[in-house]
């Protein structure tokens, strides 16, 4: 109606004057003229024809429109204003009522004591007739039963008691519990009531009646007696003295004696603490590289590992590499293995012993790193700081970062294929798959790999490797000319292509698979040109997808291109939120957005996450870089972008027996390469004072070892290491420097390839 009044004062002047002057017009014209005008109604505004009964019918109708909007603009504003209350007030009464227990204490607790006995002795003389009574009695009574439960220690006034309980699940078990107490002839609430009230004789009559039931239940009772023992310690200290009374005691070893059953995620609220300053979700590479940095510029700093595998942090890389070459029949279980250089190491980052329990992480003196396994995050509230995992338990934080890291991609055309050929299909990435795959390639005749980049062709040599020894028949497809077509420049993806089939590996190029099956205990693979391919089992290595699940609920920005969280250069989403690793879709201040996926990148970002999380606010500058293995003797490190559409440049020399994997690890010491290059520095890039290298060897097809430059705008942008080991420094620096080469012969010599 405000919006019409100021409408109205703003039109009606108009009206007036231009009325006005429609009359003063008239009026000369008549006067300058002599004689009158035609129409009768010439002083008037008309919307209509003259001498018409439609006068102002434009005016009154601009004023109406204006009326009627403004009144539906206010009904419009009115309604949504109490509907965003409404909201509101729905949003504050599902919160976890704090409160609750505080009130019943300053207002007499006594006399609510008193009173709450009466309402209930009638309900416990009926045994049988209980479980239908109960109920609205809970919820009506939930406040002060939780108000009994606070007086159960007398001496301990404090009002900080009793809200510990209730947050989180606590009000579940307070509410929870009686409805469970009827089940067993309400021996749990009568001997609750007895040494709550013992005055009330009400509730000591039937106390005497389920004795031998108590008694009964002890014995399982004490079994299950350590459970509350945690929630003591995770209590203040005041919780913990009421425990030491006989009396209480018991009726903590009858709760889960009676109860057991029903209490499935009682017991999360034990198991790890509701407050984290700094939470990682994900237990992968990136989230122990962060929380080592953490702990690095943050000593006492508390470190949370979420994650939703039953292992502790691991690298991956040997799970498609020095696993498979083995010899040690157990590897499966022990995950260690030999590393080219012969030395021993396990794929765990730390043993279990460099971790805090989760239960200990908010007690430890100097803080620690705490894993909590198995479990999955499944909604974030940005605004109130918190997590809630997949038992609907909530953990909040101070700063958090997500390395989620991804899922594999699979063929839609093995997902429609049905249950048989899902279940005889390996997607390969966990511990889990690397002991599934072990197995199947042991128990069948036959693996079909699908998927010719890093993870097929790794797995098809080593798969080879192992068929020599056996009766497996190893088959890779793809739909590229080569090995790791994507990737190498075409006459070196068409020499990985023949290294691979020396392995023993059946090669089928340019294979696009149309359909699946399941026939004769077979799995049938048709391709698009008609090929058909029967195998027992496949491993599809078709890339990876971000796990970016949480991008919703936190309100999140996804990179439409390459996927995975959009951060800035300091790998930062929010404020306080951060993300590293394969899920990190981050701008990268020389070569622009990208989002890598390999282990050194969840080092570097990983690393960098931790260290902007403590107060360093660094931009990713660091080039990752990442490598491969076909085996002990041929591996290449890359840097960059290497993409085998741009222009490329090799520069190659003969290769001498330093020149493998096995040769590189020996001298760093370490198989997981990144761990030393990644420390490395290069200065000015330097030319070997060596003589003149020799040329390169006429054999076209000998490619022993080299480096191939990857340019745009005749800019390196990319560089991989031919079976070169140990100079990433300096590619690294060459990228940084983005400078235009003339001669990339001359730029090739700062590797010393010619050295022998």
């Amino acid at each position: 109606m405000w919006t019409c009044k100021n409408l109205w004062k703003k039109l009606a002047p108009l009206a007036r004057s231009s009325s006005t002057l429609c009359r003063q017009n008239a009026r000369g014209v008549v006067l300058n003229n002599d004689r009158r005008l035609p129409l009768v109604p010439q002083a008037h505004m008309s919307s209509g024809t003259p001498g018409s009964g439609g006068d102002n019918n434009l005016y009154y109708l601009l004023v109406g429109a204006t009326c009627v909007g403004g009144g539906f603009y206010a009904y419009r504003t009115i309604k949504g204003d109490k509907e965003r209350y409404q909201e509101r007030i729905n949003e504050i009464a599902s919160r976890p009522n704090k409160v609750v227990p505080e009130q019943p204490i300053t207002e007499a607790p006594g006399e609510q004591a008193a009173e709450t006995p009466q309402e209930i002795a009638p309900v416990t003389e009926d045994a049988p007739a209980e479980t239908p009574e109960i109920t609205p009695i809970v919820e009506e009574v939930s406040p002060e039963v939780a108000a009994v439960e606070q007086e159960d220690p007398p001496t301990t006034p404090e009002a900080e008691i009793a809200p510990e309980p209730v947050v989180g699940p606590a009000p579940e078990e307070s509410v929870g519990t009686p409805d469970a107490d009827p089940v067993v002839d309400s021996a749990r609430s009568v001997s609750e009531e007895a040494v709550e009230q013992p005055s009330e004789p009400t509730l000591s009559e039937p106390s005497v009646e389920p004795s031998p039931v108590e008694v009964t239940e002890e014995p399982p009772a004490s079994v299950v007696e350590s459970e509350p023992t945690p929630v003591a310690e995770s209590l203040p200290a005041e919780t913990a003295e009421p425990q030491t009374e006989t009396e209480s005691e018991t009726e903590s070893a009858a709760e889960p004696a009676t109860v057991a059953p029903a209490e499935v995620p009682a017991p999360t609220p034990v198991e790890f603490p509701s407050h984290a300053p700094y939470l990682l979700i994900g237990g992968g590479t990136a989230s122990f590289a962060a929380a080592r940095s953490i702990r690095a510029r943050d000593p006492g700093a508390r470190v949370l590992i979420i994650t939703d595998e039953p292992d502790l942090p691991y690298m991956r890389p040997p799970l498609s590499k020095e696993l498979w070459f083995s010899d040690d029949p157990s590897v499966v279980d022990t995950l260690r293995f030999k590393q080219w250089n012969g030395k021993e190491r396990s794929i765990y980052f730390q043993p279990p012993s460099f971790y805090v329990s989760p239960q200990d992480l908010e007690k430890v003196e100097n803080g620690g790193v705490a894993v909590l396994t198995g479990k999955k995050v499944v909604h974030m509230d940005v605004r109130g700081n918190k997590v809630t995992l997949s038992d609907n338990t909530e953990i909040s934080y101070d700063k958090c970062l997500i390395a989620t890291g991804g899922v594999p991609r699979n063929l839609q055309v093995i997902e429609r294929a049905g249950e048989e050929v899902t279940k005889r299909t390996t997607l390969f990435r966990k511990v889990e798959d690397f002991k599934a795959l072990d197995k199947v390639s042991r128990d069948t005749k036959s693996i079909t790999i699908i998927g010719g980049g890093f993870l097929g062709s790794e797995l098809a040599c080593a798969l080879g490797r192992r068929s020599a020894d056996s009766d497996l028949e190893v088959i890779q497809m793809f739909p590229e000319k080569g090995n790791m077509g994507k990737v190498l420049p075409e006459y070196l993806s068409n020499w990985t292509t023949a290294k691979v089939k020396s392995e023993g590996v059946t090669i089928i190029t340019e294979a696009l698979v149309k359909a699946v099956s399941f026939k004769d205990g077979k799995v049938e693979i048709k391709l698009k040109d008609g090929r058909v391919v029967k195998t027992d089992h496949i491993v599809a290595a078709v890339g990876l997808e971000p796990s970016v699940e949480l991008a919703k609920s936190a309100g999140l920005e996804v990179d439409s291109d390459f996927g995975g969280f959009r951060v800035n250069a300091e790998l930062q989403a929010r404020s306080n939120i951060w993300v590293a690793g394969d899920a990190a879709c981050f701008y990268d201040i020389r070569l622009g957005r990208r989002r890598v996926e390999h282990h050194d990148h969840a080092v570097v970002s990983g690393r960098l996450a931790g260290e902007n999380m403590t107060g360093a606010n660094k931009p990713y500058w660091h080039q990752s870089m990442f490598w491969s293995d076909l085996g002990p003797d041929v591996g290449y490190e890359a840097i960059g972008i290497v993409d085998s559409s741009l222009p490329t440049v090799g520069v190659f020399a003969k290769a001498t027996a330093k020149d493998t994997p096995k040769a590189a690890t020996e001298k760093s010491g370490t198989g997981i390469r990144s761990e030393s290059e990644t420390e490395g520095t290069a200065s000015s890039p330097v030319a070997s004072s060596t003589p003149e290298p020799p040329p390169v060897p006429e054999q076209k097809d000998n490619y022993g070892k080299g480096v191939i430059f990857y340019l745009r705008d005749k800019v390196v942008v990319g560089i991989i290491l031919w079976n070169v080991f140990n100079r990433m420094p300096v590619a690294r620096k060459i990228i940084k420097d983005g400078e235009e080469h003339a001669d990339l012969n001359e730029v090739a010599k700062l590797f010393n390839i010619h050295e022998d």
